[in-house]
């Protein structure tokens, strides 16, 4: 027979296959013998208390032979001479996800990509963390895989309502994630390992028949009346389609810039602005495992913190335990900090986006210098683009503050909080560098002044995370895409234009790789309903 069991064990436990053995035969009330096999449905910690202990949800096989969990089967049609086509442009989580639903589906996807494949954006990648040269195709944003790629793979999202998050789960296992990240509370594949997994999705989108182009870079949609006819990309080439589904990312302003100037509809979205905050990992685990030396059947300790200051909120973002900070930009003249880690989460440093929540209605008062900085008039963050420009302003201010060459402005915690100049800075992950800088000013007030209070109040939640141990990184600016393109929700169509479907972070309706391709699929979902 098969039962699900509910464990409760120490972390030691956790991990010794034949202790697991023997409570499942305990809680059975059989002979550990009788325990044929078992795999893990779900894993979480509770660090509740001193005592730290994993949740484990466990399928047993009880006397009758051990079946290992069931893989999932998808069938993908050859589409090399399939009469439907659809243009994907980017190739992200949401247009990859995307590009194999339209394999299911038999419809030949053209995927446009305009930056690099995963191998060729190391070199790039390099030279942005080496030498502080950002080129604006090819970076932690733009290329094969997307943004998530070369930034850690994390795929814990609350989204479950939007798609089958098990089914996006079992697809990267299928192609090569390890099958923690089925069970795992906060699962996680690393940057390491992330590359391979994309590669291997690209290669079977083409061995199907579908198309990947890299060096790719849309510039115009083609429109006949209120119908999508084509896109034109910057090399010239004109590709026709039934229809396009828009994936491009949330740091794709030319795009938006593009639809813009094309007449199409785009509305300003609110978004997150602040700072990367580095501790040491010792500190974090000290303070969520509640001991001096976290056990080595532990994984580094993780935190989410969140804070309303006047109102208005304040919250960790996309943390990085055992991680490092990387340089994110996609233009030159620009810092944008993010973070990652490699599967096994073993660098000395913790650290996460901690931002504040920035509103429609703060963009016309923001800065009394924005024209100056940004060279146009501030009439502009009134428009559909002005989150978009008040994100750009803040990060030319950062860039300016560092002193060129990605190098960061950086301040200890306590000395940000009372105002005070940092004299040293703490040993750092970013790699370009980082100089001792008034974070404060980098910032609008009101982001710096709801930091200031959310970082104490953190320490009160958190014990040893007010410190000046950690240092504050200028500027986390890219949690989530400043423009909205509009789509009907039954539909996913573009309000305006027939055939045109915005789709996951860089149209504002997705917040991280899962989600993203979720809304990848369900879109093409909804155009396979548009042919039926």
């Amino acid at each position: 027979m098969q039962q699900l069991l509910n464990m409760k064990v120490l972390p030691q436990e956790a991990a010794d296959a034949q202790r697991i053995t023997q409570l499942i035969a305990a809680e059975a009330g059989v002979k550990a013998s009788a325990v044929t096999g078992y795999y893990i449905r779900r894993q979480s910690i509770d660090a509740r208390s001193k005592t730290v202990w994993m949740n484990l949800q466990v399928q047993a096989y009880i006397n009758e032979p051990f079946q290992q969990r069931p893989p999932l089967h998808i069938q993908h049609h050859d589409v090399r001479h399939a009469d439907k086509r659809m243009v994907i442009v980017g190739a992200g989580p949401a247009g990859l996800f995307a590009a194999m639903c339209c394999l299911e589906h038999g419809i030949k996807p053209i995927v446009l990509e305009r930056g690099k494949d995963v191998r060729s954006r190391r070199r790039d990648l390099a030279a942005m963390n080496k030498q502080g040269e950002v080129n604006a195709e090819s970076n932690y944003c733009f290329g094969e895989g997307g943004a998530g790629t070369y930034s850690d793979g994390k795929l814990y999202t609350r989204s479950t309502k939007r798609g089958d998050v098990h089914r996006i789960l079992q697809l990267l296992v299928n192609y090569g994630a390890d099958e923690r990240i089925l069970y795992e509370a906060h699962p996680h594949i690393g940057t390491n390992k992330l590359p391979h997994i994309i590669t291997a999705i690209r290669e079977a989108i083409e061995a199907h028949g579908g198309e990947v182009h890299f060096n790719s870079k849309v510039v115009k949609l083609h429109i006949d009346g209120d119908q999508f006819t084509a896109v034109q990309t910057a090399n010239g080439d004109v590709i026709k389609a039934d229809h396009c589904l828009l994936a491009t990312g949330h740091s794709a302003r030319d795009v938006f810039q593009m639809l813009h100037q094309q007449g199409i509809a785009i509305e300003a979205k609110a978004f997150a602005l602040g700072v990367r905050i580095e501790h040491p990992q010792t500190v974090i685990d000290a303070a969520q495992y509640h001991c001096l030396v976290r056990s080595e059947f532990l994984p580094p300790a993780s935190y989410s913190l969140v804070h309303q200051a006047a109102g208005r909120g304040v919250f960790s973002f996309c943390m990085c335990p055992g991680g490092i900070i990387a340089p994110a930009a996609t233009a030159p003249g620009e810092i944008v900090v993010n973070g990652w880690s490699p599967s096994k989460r073993n660098n000395p440093y913790a650290n996460s986006g901690t931002v504040v929540e920035v509103r429609l209605n703060d963009v016309p008062h923001i800065s009394k210098d924005f024209s100056q900085v940004m060279d146009m008039p501030k009439s502009v963050l009134e428009s559909p683009l002005g989150m978009m420009y008040l994100q750009q302003y803040v990060e030319r201010k950062a860039y300016a503050a560092g002193g060129g060459k990605l190098v960061a402005p950086a301040q200890r915690m306590v000395d940000f909080v009372q105002r005070k100049a940092s004299g040293d800075l703490p040993d750092c992950s970013y790699l370009p560098g980082i100089t001792a800088a008034d974070v404060g000013s980098v910032l609008p007030r009101f982001v710096a002044d709801a930091l200031r209070e959310g970082v104490q109040a953190f320490g009160k939640k958190m014990k040893g995370y007010y410190t000046n141990e950690a240092v504050l990184v200028a500027t986390e600016s890219r949690t989530s895409s400043p423009v909205r393109i509009p789509r009907l929700p039954d539909t996913h169509a573009h309000p305006q234009i027939k055939g045109l479907y915005p789709c996951a972070e860089g149209a504002g309706y997705a917040g991280g790789i899962v989600s993203a391709a979720m809304d990848g699929e369900n879109t093409v979902k909804k155009i396979v309903g548009v042919y039926q």
